[in-house]
């Protein structure tokens, strides 16, 4: 990368941070992503100044070849779109090379989700601690299963549940406060399956002054979304189910579709998830279209006739 592409990239940088309000890990993101666009142009003897649009589709080309997913390449492209018109608007460049671009074309897969029985299977694995566990088995079985029953009964993001307040967890609260992407702050109510869960968490935790309902050393003062998604793995494991097929947000996928297939309606289902678009949560409608099969298949006269 030059030097003036790297004094540019930070100037980019410093207004996303300054006038976007950008999270630390979207700042990270548009480094890397531009970092290794100016150096794919360097190879290419340009820079951000004079690169073309015909220098972005060999870029998109490049990212392909490197095997980058359609997916990852579409955000990419976003970072880049956003950088030149960046050097744009600040007159930096006269035009902007991506303003006639197309992104890659993305298939909108279907989200990952655990059945009613599977969620079941995994709870009732993360709260067993085994014969005759010590306190600290017994302890780390009461947080996990906690963190799951918290996660199932309020689609909260990984972020958002191991960031909890202990105050969340007074015996009198029927909805738990998150501020989440944006700042936008939404209530979520909380099940008695999650309270009950959160009331035996805390009998083992016994008295802490934190702030956090899930203490743990480290920097953040909380426990971390890796660890969660450790111990999450291994209880996936314990159920028989594949570690593959479990993660932290496979639980407010089911959160969600669970919901939507017994009939919730589905801005209630985006206030609770924290969606800005209704089209974000709109992907959960497959287990409609999955209900709706179902429902000609058994209650039509003729939907269990077989073509001749």
């Amino acid at each position: 990368m030059s030097g003036r592409d790297r004094r540019h990239l930070d100037a980019f940088l410093e207004m996303a941070s300054a006038e976007r309000g950008a999270a630390k890990n979207t700042l990270d993101a548009y480094e890397r992503d531009l970092s290794d666009y100016c150096a794919f142009l360097a190879g290419r003897a340009s820079d951000a100044l004079r690169a073309t649009a015909d220098d972005v589709r060999a870029h998109l080309a490049d990212l392909a070849d490197r095997g980058f997913k359609a997916s990852s390449a579409a955000r990419k492209l976003s970072a880049v779109r956003q950088f030149h018109k960046f050097l744009y608007t600040d007159a930096v460049r006269t035009d902007d090379p991506t303003a006639a671009l197309e992104g890659p074309r993305r298939g909108r897969p279907l989200p990952k989700v655990l059945s009613v029985e599977e969620m079941e299977r995994l709870i009732a694995a993360a709260g067993d601690p085994g014969p005759e566990p010590s306190p600290r088995a017994a302890l780390a079985a009461a947080r996990l299963s906690c963190l799951l029953e918290v996660a199932y009964a309020t689609g909260l993001r990984v972020s958002e549940l191991v960031g909890l307040p202990r105050s969340a967890a007074r015996p009198a609260a029927q909805a738990i406060a998150v501020k989440g992407k944006g700042g936008r702050e939404r209530l979520v109510p909380l099940t008695p399956l999650a309270k009950q869960a959160m009331a035996a968490y805390l009998d083992a935790l016994g008295p802490s002054d934190g702030p956090w309902l899930f203490p743990a050393p480290g920097t953040s003062g909380h426990l971390t979304r890796q660890v969660f998604a450790r111990d999450l793995k291994a209880a996936a494991a314990r159920a028989g189910l594949s570690p593959a097929k479990v993660s932290p947000h496979v639980l407010r996928h089911a959160f969600a579709s669970h919901l939507v297939q017994n009939g919730a309606d589905l801005r209630a289902v985006q206030q609770m998830l924290g969606h800005a678009d209704i089209a974000t949560t709109q992907i959960y409608t497959h287990v409609l279209d999955e209900r709706a099969r179902a429902m000609v298949r058994d209650l039509h006269p003729l939907g269990d006739v077989e073509p001749a």
